[in-house]
């Protein structure tokens, strides 16, 4: 899992659903804003972003991860 440090990070994988409804989560991150219908779209996205220390959330779960772009990845 990268860092949770501030900076700029890029996570790639599966969107998975979160507990609460229209959560995001993707190795253990909580993906918060971005292009929704990609990241629940099922397919492999490569997605770039920060953590976003001290957020606050309803979704219960993962570390706040602030999405500043998602791209689909081609199987």
């Amino acid at each position: 899992m990268p860092p949770t440090t501030p900076g700029v990070t890029e996570l790639i994988g599966f969107p998975t659903p979160g507990v609460e409804a229209g959560c995001w989560l993707l190795d253990g991150y909580l993906l918060m804003g971005g292009d929704q219908e990609l990241i629940s779209s099922g397919r492999e996205v490569q997605i770039t972003g920060a953590v976003e220390e001290g957020a606050v959330t309803t979704c219960q779960q993962g570390i706040p991860f602030r999405v500043d772009s998602v791209v689909g990845i081609e199987p």
